[in-house]
């Protein structure tokens, strides 16, 4: 049960199949935590304030006025209401700037929608890009380490990979590696020949490894060796059978996946710097231990922290408001 009287404010991640949604102290504190599977997807503009009532509810006073800071996809253009995207470099304690106030009929409610960014193509290199929900993670990462600078990964179905400049969001890039996995494990051919891996495992470590270091070597060659896979399956008498070698064979998947988004954004990563990884720990290992290949350190922070940290710093911009 939260107390009425400790509760400063309510965090909101709101993404394309669910939300979350946290009561915090004015101290930072996480009182509870909630949410459903009501995602931009399942939900028209009119419905997304019943929706986060059906979340919330049961934190709110009788009365007075509660902020609730959403990032995320309830601020895109099929949301509740857009946010519009902000175009980079920007400082990312700044998304305050672009926010917006949806109109609501509870009045102890008072939502704060945060903008995406985007990047439009121009004579440096840089192309069409953009993020929703992933910009307040990068915001918590500067609240967490002050003038970060380097390079951050966003791990995830569509990867983002950013370069930050003393706070100041300079570029950004996004590779579909986890779409891409999800589509050839379940709807190409590979289907017949995969299982679950488990990096713990050292056989499928070493598929792993052996993937993601034949990707960034080669990386034109990589449609090739996804089909070796399959043969691999059909041919190769020193896999083990079963389930053991389903599971490497999705290990060499997963490696080569990611081997390719490494081999894209290897060249720009400076020798000595460790890049910083934010996202769910499992996700986060996997990409610290493809980067190790590459003789390359990472540092991992948790993908909540990281967004209630950045929810937190568009708090106290509102409430010096």
């Amino acid at each position: 049960m939260v107390s009425r009287e400790r509760l400063g404010w309510i965090a909101v991640d709101w993404g394309s199949s669910n939300l979350r949604a946290w009561a915090m102290s004015d101290a930072g504190e996480v009182l509870a935590q909630g949410g459903s599977d009501q995602g931009m997807l399942a939900l028209k503009p009119e419905h997304y304030e019943a929706a986060l009532l059906g979340a919330v509810s049961d934190w709110l006073p009788e009365s007075g006025v509660v902020d609730v800071v959403v990032c995320g996809m309830a601020g895109a253009r099929q949301g509740w209401r857009e946010a519009a995207y902000r175009e980079v470099p920007t400082r990312l304690e700044a998304l305050l700037d672009g926010a917006v106030m949806p109109d609501v009929e509870d009045s102890r409610l008072r939502v704060c929608l945060l903008p995406g960014l985007c990047q439009q193509r121009d004579a440096s290199g840089r192309e069409f890009d953009v993020m929703r929900g992933e910009e307040t993670q990068l915001a918590g990462l500067v609240a967490l380490d002050m003038g970060f600078t380097g390079w951050a990964c966003l791990p995830g179905t569509h990867a983002k990979w950013a370069y930050l400049f003393q706070g100041e969001l300079a570029r950004f890039q996004t590779f579909l590696t986890g779409e891409l996995y999800r589509l050839l494990a379940a709807r190409s051919v590979l289907h017949h020949s995969l299982g679950e891996d488990d990096l713990d495992d050292t056989s499928c470590r070493e598929a792993f490894v052996t993937a993601v270091g034949e990707s960034v070597a080669q990386p034109a060659r990589f449609s090739q060796r996804l089909f070796g896979i399959r043969a691999s399956d059909l041919l190769d008498a020193n896999l083990p059978r079963g389930d053991a070698r389903a599971a490497i064979l999705a290990a060499r998947l997963s490696g080569l996946a990611i081997g390719l988004e490494l081999a894209a954004i290897g060249v720009e990563l400076p020798p000595g710097e460790p890049v910083s990884l934010v996202g769910a720990e499992a996700l986060c290992r996997r990409y610290a231990l493809a980067l190790e290949t590459l003789e390359i350190q990472s540092r991992i922070i948790d993908s909540e922290r990281a967004v209630l940290a950045g929810l937190g710093q568009a708090r106290r911009a509102l409430d010096a408001t």
